[in-house]
């Protein structure tokens, strides 16, 4: 006898995601929401002949259980409004007076500032799309959307430090009169603006890579601002105008750096990879230690956004079903030291070979 449990919990409210096969009441079972993993098709000599039994809490309770929830934080709506906001007046104000300084450091800042506006929007849709609920096309809802402005959001960023550094080296090649005061006026306003942006996204950061981003935008543009009015005060002190470009290149090295781990990290859960701070050895442990179970198989996690993680796997426990309690303690702990917000447990007799179909080599 096989038996699949299904907890549904946080960030995805709508089924569970593998209910595959007959059910005790007769009816079909959904498909599996696995990311390219095909449990109908996982194990030899399985007949199809199954007795399976799942739930789902489209609440979000389970049976009374306290839940920790890594959850986009409350208020990052007004937070996005206003950087939107104060990133355009900057936009605006950086490019009217490159124009009139004749700075190239104040133009490629107001370039960079605009491609952050546009991280910025995507990654405030993303926020809005992740809570909005599954459907019958999307069953893990949206909250993968979050993944991809991340991404988007690291692309973006590189594109920006790209078009910086072109403009810097052309005006090292080619130095030209900068007004200081001016470049000093206006980029100590917008390091003002920008660093009290990032400080709207420090909350919640640490644990939304989605936020994470925004707040890079922003503490880049804060760090650009500040690079640009120091190398105001040095022209003026000096005439060095030499300075103004090369300061630009030091800040675009600095944004590098920071922005790599964005990019990688958001490739890594685009790709469906086991998101970072996951101990997979640890959480095979846990899982084999569980009373009943002789062996764990088809153990995959993946991120359903940049705030959640979903887990699947296959116990087999000889002696049968323990029962929806014993399987209930096992997802709650599951949620509370793994952070995992939607889990998925099949219970195997053991008494076939398990093989899962993503280990089995196919024909090229």
């Amino acid at each position: 006898m096989t038996t699949t449990h299904g907890a549904d919990h946080g960030d995805s409210r709508g089924g569970t995601a593998a209910d595959a096969g007959p059910r005790q009441d007769g009816s079909a079972g959904g498909q599996g929401g696995h990311r390219g993993h095909d449990h109908a098709q996982d194990h030899d000599g399985h007949d199809g002949h199954h007795l399976h039994a799942s739930h789902s809490h489209a609440d979000g309770a389970h049976h009374g259980h306290h839940h920790h929830h890594h959850v986009p934080t409350e208020g990052h709506g007004r937070a996005f409004a206003i950087a939107v906001a104060l990133n355009m007046a900057i936009v605006l104000g950086q490019a009217a007076y490159g124009v009139i300084a004749h700075s190239t450091a104040l133009l490629a800042d107001a370039g960079h500032n605009l491609s952050d506006v546009l991280g910025l929007l995507l990654a405030w849709g993303a926020a809005r799309l992740a809570t909005r609920r599954p459907s019958a096309r999307y069953t893990y809802g949206y909250g993968s959307s979050s993944i991809l402005a991340a991404l988007a959001n690291a692309a973006l960023l590189l594109l920006a430090c790209g078009a910086i550094l072109a403009e810097a080296v052309n005006r090292l090649i080619h130095p030209a009169q900068v007004a200081g005061l001016d470049v000093f006026a206006v980029a100590a306003i917008g390091m003002i603006a920008n660093a009290f942006c990032a400080w709207l996204f420090m909350r919640g950061q640490e644990h939304d890579l989605n936020i994470r981003g925004a707040f890079l935008h922003m503490a880049a543009d804060a760090g650009v601002s500040a690079a640009v009015a120091a190398s105001g005060l040095v022209i003026l002190a000096t005439g060095w105008y030499w300075v103004d470009p090369a300061m630009s290149i030091v800040v675009v090295l600095v944004i590098v750096y920071g922005t790599w781990g964005l990019l990688r990290e958001s490739v890594r859960l685009a790709l469906a990879a086991v998101p970072s701070g996951v101990d997979m050895a640890r959480l095979r442990d846990f899982l084999g230690a569980q009373h009943g179970v002789t062996d764990v198989h088809d153990l995959h996690v993946w991120a359903l956004s940049t705030t959640g993680n979903a887990l699947s796997v296959h116990l087999v426990m000889p002696a049968g079903h323990p029962g929806d309690v014993a399987l209930d303690r096992i997802v709650h702990a599951l949620r509370e030291r793994f952070s995992m917000q939607h889990v998925t447990l099949q219970v195997d007799l053991g008494t076939s070979e398990h093989r899962c179909a993503l280990d089995v080599p196919h024909p090229h």
